[in-house]
C-alpha cells in the first residue's frame, strides 16, 4: 500500500531522469524494463500470500506450545517473535522509514506500535501476556495490505506503448545531390542533424520534422491530428514526426532535431503529465494523516493520565494501575487501527473496477473512480470518439444525370485508389465490379483527383482543383458540410458527392445521458476543419466545440478546466488523456498510446458508456462511504468500551475483524454494478 505508492513514485523518478540522461538507451528498454516492473509487483504479491500463509500455521504452532509447555515469559516472546517477524518485517521497516522520512504517523506506525505495546506488555507487574493478539493484529492487517495491493496492480502501466509511434530508422541521404540518387544510409533519428535529407517511401512514418524537397504523397495523420482525411502534401510543404506516408517517395530537408520534433514533444508532454498523477493520494492516506496521530496521542494520554489521577486521589504509586491503563491504551490503538479501512475501501474499489471491467470498462486504478463520480465537464474528441473515424457517403447532388448514375461514374475512377475517400464511394456502390463498365487511361493526379475512361466517357472525380484542370464549371454545395467530391463528365460539370465521417450510432445517447446525470457542460475538441466541427456539435446538441487543434493547442485548453473527463481515441489524445483529471480512452480501434495514457479505457467504442462508467463511480464511492461510517461508528463504540475496561484485547480484535467482515461484505455489493 503505502510502499507500492513510495516504489512506483520512485521508479518513475528514475526512469524520468535515466530518460534525460541516455535518452535512446532508455528508449530501447524502457519497453522491457516495464514488464520487468509488472513482473516484480506479481511476485510481491505471492510472496505476500506465502507469508500470510506461512505466518498463519506458525500462529497456530506457537498457540499449541503456549498451552502445552509452561514456557517462561522471555521464551515464549521468542517463540511468538518468528511468526510476527515474519509477518511484520515490512511494515515495521515502513513505520521506521516514515519516522525517518519525518512522515511518521502513517498506518504502519499505528500497527507497529500496537503490536510492540502488546508484545511488551506481559513483562509489566500483574499483567498478561498478549503474543498471540499482536501477531494476529499484524496478520490481519498484511492481509489488507494484499488486497489492496491486488488492486493497486489491476492500476496504470506505463506508458510504454507510446513507442508504437516512435519512428525507428531515418533514412538519410548522404551528400544529396538536388536531382536526388545519393547514397542512402539508415541512421536513429536522434543521430540525424537538422538540414539534412531524408528518404520517407510509402508505408513508412515520418521521423523528422521538416519541408518537402521533392515528391508528392498523401500523409495519414489520423494518429497526431486525429484529422480523418489524408493530408495531400507537395513540394514545400511541412510534413510533421509520427505521420504515415501513404502514396509517394518524398525527399524531406529535416528542420528539427529528434529531440524537438513532434512525436518527441507528444512523448515527453504525456509522460510528464502521468507524472503530475502518481501523486494523487488516496482516501485512507489522507485519513490516516489526520486520524493516526490523534488516536497516538489519545492512547499516551489514557496509559499516562488515569494512572496520575488514580495516584493523585488515593495515594497510590502511579505504577499499580499502570499496566491496566496500558493494556487500556493498547487496546484503543488495536481497536483504532483502521483494519476495517484498509481493506474494505479498496475492495469497494477494486469490487466496482471489476464489475465495471465486465460491462466492457476497463478502470486503471481506484484514485480514478473518485474522480470520475465528481466529473462535472466532459470533452471530447471527435473523430473515431464520436464519430467513427471512417468515410461514408452522405449525399449526392447530381447536376445533370440521377444520383446513382453519378455515384457508378464516381465509383468506377477511384476503383484502383487506396485512399479513404475512393474506399467510401465503392462501398456506397457496391455493384461497380460486376456491372461490366469497362475502365480505362485511369491517370491520378496528387492533390487534384482522378481521371479515368468509363466505357466512351471521361469522367475525372476530385476536388476543384481538378474541376479547374478540366475546365468544369463547379459550384459549392450550400446543403452539407464535409468533404466535397466534384464529377465531370467529358469536362462538363456533372455535380458533387459529398463524404463525411459518420457519427457512432450512440453518440447522441451518450451526450443525453450525460446530462440526465448533471454533467453541466460538454465540450468537443477536433483537428477537423471549421464546418465539419460545427455541424457535428449541432447534430449532437454539444454546449461547446474548438476545431482545427493541434495536440499541444489540445493540452493548453484543457489546462484551464476542473473536474473534467476527456474522452479520445489517437495518439495525438494522448497528451491530453494524461492530463485531464480522468482520461477515458477508446479502446476497440483507439491507438495504444491512447490506451496506455487514459486512466479508463473503454472496449467496445460506445461513447454512451461514458455515462455508464460514471454512475458505476458514483455507486463504488457510495459504498465506500458506508463502510466508512459504519467502521468509524463501531470502532468508536469499542473504544468507549476500552476505556471503562468492559473491552478485552480479543474483543477489540474480533470487533476490528467483525466490521471488516461486514464491510468486505458491502464491498461485494460493487461489483453488481448499476
Amino acid at each position: 500500500m503505502a510502499h507500492d505508492h513510495h516504489h512506483h513514485h520512485e521508479h518513475e523518478c528514475c526512469s524520468h531522469e535515466h530518460h534525460h540522461e541516455h535518452r535512446h538507451e532508455h528508449e530501447c528498454c524502457s519497453h522491457e524494463h516495464h514488464h520487468e516492473h509488472h513482473y516484480h509487483h506479481e511476485h510481491s504479491l505471492r510472496r505476500q500470500l506465502v507469508l500470510i500463509i506461512a505466518t498463519t500455521v506458525l500462529l497456530i504452532g506457537a498457540v499449541i506450545i503456549e498451552h502445552q509447555f509452561a514456557l517462561p515469559t522471555w521464551q515464549l516472546l521468542l517463540v511468538y517473535l518468528i511468526p510476527y517477524l515474519l509477518i511484520g518485517h515490512e511494515t515495521l521497516k515502513e513505520a521506521a522509514e516514515g519516522v525517518a522520512h519525518g512522515d511518521a504517523f502513517n498506518e504502519h506506525f499505528l500497527m507497529s506500535v500496537a503490536t510492540i505495546g502488546a508484545l511488551c506488555i506481559g513483562f509489566l507487574p500483574g499483567a498478561e501476556t498478549q503474543f498471540p493478539e499482536a501477531v494476529f493484529v499484524m496478520l490481519f492487517f498484511q492481509v489488507g495490505e494484499l488486497f489492496e495491493g491486488y488492486a493497486e496492480g489491476q492500476s496504470r502501466r506505463s506508458i510504454a506503448h507510446l513507442m508504437d509511434i516512435r519512428p525507428d530508422v531515418a533514412h538519410v541521404e548522404i551528400s544529396p545531390s538536388p536531382s536526388g540518387g545519393g547514397e542512402i544510409t539508415a541512421k536513429s533519428p536522434n543521430e540525424v542533424a537538422v538540414g539534412s535529407v531524408i528518404v520517407i517511401r510509402p508505408g513508412e512514418r515520418v521521423p523528422l520534422d521538416g519541408v518537402i524537397i521533392e515528391g508528392t504523397s498523401a500523409l495519414n495523420t489520423v494518429a497526431l491530428t486525429g484529422e480523418s482525411v489524408p493530408r495531400e502534401v507537395a513540394v514545400d510543404d511541412e510534413v510533421i514526426s509520427g505521420c504515415v506516408n501513404i502514396s509517394g517517395v518524398l525527399r524531406v530537408r529535416t528542420t528539427k532535431t529528434f529531440g524537438e520534433s513532434t512525436v518527441s514533444k507528444i512523448i515527453n508532454l504525456v509522460e510528464n503529465a502521468a507524472e503530475h498523477k502518481s501523486k494523487s493520494e488516496t482516501f485512507i492516506t489522507r485519513f490516516a494523516r489526520v486520524y493516526t496521530p490523534i488516536v497516538v496521542f489519545l492512547a499516551i494520554a489514557l496509559a499516562i493520565l488515569p494512572p496520575l489521577y488514580i495516584s493523585l486521589t488515593t495515594h497510590l504509586s502511579p505504577l499499580t494501575s499502570f499496566p491496566t491503563w496500558l493494556y487500556r491504551a493498547l487496546l484503543f490503538l488495536v481497536v483504532s487501527c483502521p483494519c476495517a479501512l484498509v481493506i474494505s475501501v479498496p475492495l469497494t474499489f477494486f469490487g466496482g473496477i471489476g464489475g465495471a471491467s465486465r460491462r466492457g470498462i476497463l478502470i486503471k486504478g481506484a484514485n480514478y473512480m473518485d474522480v470520475l463520480a465528481k466529473v462535472d465537464t466532459v470533452v471530447f474528441d471527435k473523430t473515431g470518439t464520436l464519430t467513427h473515424g471512417q468515410f461514408a457517403v452522405e449525399a449526392v447532388h447530381p447536376d445533370q444525370c440521377d444520383e446513382h448514375h453519378l455515384l457508378h461514374l464516381a465509383a468506377h475512377v477511384e476503383h484502383f485508389t487506396t485512399h479513404p475517400i475512393g474506399a467510401a464511394l465503392r462501398d456506397a456502390f457496391p455493384d461497380e465490379a460486376t456491372d461490366g463498365c469497362c475502365v480505362s487511361d485511369v491517370e491520378e493526379t496528387a492533390g487534384h483527383g482522378i481521371r479515368a475512361r468509363v466505357g466512351d466517357k471521361v469522367v475525372a472525380v476530385g476536388n476543384t482543383k481538378m474541376m479547374d484542370l478540366v475546365g468544369a464549371k463547379w459550384h459549392t454545395c450550400e446543403h452539407d458540410a464535409g468533404t466535397i467530391i466534384h464529377v465531370a463528365i467529358d469536362g462538363v460539370y456533372a455535380g458533387h458527392i459529398v463524404i463525411n465521417d459518420q457519427l457512432k450510432a450512440d453518440s447522441q445517447e451518450a451526450i443525453n445521458e450525460l446530462k440526465e446525470l448533471g454533467v453541466t457542460k460538454t465540450v468537443m475538441l477536433t483537428g477537423d476543419r471549421q464546418e465539419v466541427a460545427a455541424r457535428v456539435a449541432q447534430q449532437l446538441g454539444i454546449d461547446d466545440y474548438h476545431a482545427e487543434l493541434l495536440p499541444t493547442e489540445k493540452v493548453k485548453f484543457v489546462g484551464e478546466l476542473e473536474n473534467f473527463a476527456f474522452v479520445g481515441d489517437g495518439i495525438n489524445d494522448a497528451p491530453v488523456l494524461a492530463r485531464a483529471n480522468v482520461g477515458i480512452a477508446m479502446g476497440g480501434l483507439g491507438s495504444d498510446a491512447a490506451i496506455e495514457a487514459a486512466d479508463v479505457v473503454l472496449m467496445d467504442d460506445k461513447p454512451s458508456k461514458i455515462a455508464t462508467a460514471i454512475r458505476i463511480a458514483r455507486q463504488t464511492i457510495a459504498i465506500a462511504r458506508q463502510n466508512i461510517i459504519f467502521a468509524i461508528g463501531v470502532k468508536v463504540a469499542v473504544l468507549v468500551l476500552a476505556f471503562f475496561g468492559i473491552a478485552t484485547m480479543w474483543l477489540a480484535v474480533f470487533a476490528d475483524v467483525g466490521v471488516t467482515v461486514l464491510a468486505v461484505l458491502n464491498a461485494m455489493r460493487a461489483l453488481r454494478t448499476a
